[in-house]
């Protein structure tokens, strides 16, 4: 296998990774952020009904109703088999009853003879979804911590305070990335983007640690003399294939479930599978050409210092 100069050419790998992050961070402001309603509060209205309706026309009849605009998906009733269509509405003050039954009045109007009814309906608190959010955020910063001291020990004999900084900031790259997937594709933040951080912390970590492992053996087996970005780069070229083979085999079951989801239009899969999906790639980029592209500046630095 060709070896690939993977610290001579670290300035196109840090190009790409800076303009996929300023592309999530700009997206964040354009379209802008979506959060669901556990995050924002509202009401949730699931509506029961016979024969096959329009999901256009049903969503324009409740927004006229109502004066705002709200999300429409469909659930299937796993006891009657029935379809259900189920609305968002993303508001501190619910639906009043009042309301509640002129949107009835109306979608019964547009659509005679389906019998709509309304089989549930629910308010929730925002607080909750934000409580969560914060101890997901504290979760990961703990986490990250004691990553850093775990590599820093394990790795001690490649500087490994310096190699544990290194693997979070990849880690830090790799959920910017996934999250820039989310914000792109227009899919509100949930629960599955607390699942998707959670699963890429943990995941991402791995590649990464095949590598370091790696140049600390070759550290231990190459001549003294062998410069950082050559320790590097055979470390990196000889870890690639395993790597390769490890991120190829999730990727296609990640990516079944993906198409799956796109093809049932399952859409709490797809924003769950196809993040994920994102990260995973992410990860191996940064494990294969940041993390090591960084700990070499990082070591040259400290030497051209002494």
């Amino acid at each position: 296998m060709k070896q690939i100069d993977i610290v001579g050419r670290r300035k196109i790998w840090f190009t790409i990774s800076i303009v996929l992050i300023v592309i999530a961070i700009l997206a964040s402001f354009f379209p802008g952020v979506k959060l669901d309603i556990q995050f924002s509060g509202g009401t949730i209205v699931t509506y029961s009904f016979n024969g096959d309706l329009d999901k256009g026309e049903f969503q324009s009849s409740i927004e006229n109703s109502l004066g705002q605009k709200v999300s429409l998906r469909e659930q299937n009733d796993v006891n009657t088999g029935a379809t259900n269509y189920v609305i968002t509405l993303n508001s501190k003050s619910g639906v009043t009853p009042d309301q509640q039954i002129a949107v009835n009045t109306a979608l019964n109007e547009k659509f005679p003879g389906a019998d709509i009814q309304t089989a549930s309906i629910s308010n929730v608190d925002p607080s909750i979804g934000r409580d969560f959010l914060l101890k997901s955020v504290v979760a990961v910063a703990v986490a990250s911590i004691l990553m850093i001291v775990y590599i820093a020990f394990r790795f001690r004999k490649m500087n490994g305070w310096s190699a544990g900084v290194i693997a979070v900031a990849a880690l830090v790259h790799d959920l910017i990335i996934a999250y820039g997937a989310f914000v792109v594709c227009g899919f509100p933040l949930n629960d599955s983007f607390i699942a998707v951080m959670l699963t890429i912390l943990g995941y991402s970590i791995n590649n990464t640690i095949i590598v370091y492992d790696r140049i600390r053996e070759n550290r231990r087996l190459l001549p003294v003399k062998t410069s950082y970005k050559d320790l590097v780069n055979i470390s990196v070229n000889q870890s690639m294939s395993r790597s390769i083979n490890t991120t190829v085999s999730t990727v296609i079951a990640v990516g079944c479930v993906c198409v799956m989801s796109l093809v049932y239009n399952v859409s709490s899969i797809l924003t769950f599978s196809f993040p994920l999906l994102v990260g995973m790639f992410a990860g191996f980029f940064s494990s294969m050409f940041i993390s090591g592209s960084l700990w070499t500046l990082w070591q040259e630095h400290k030497l051209a210092k002494k």
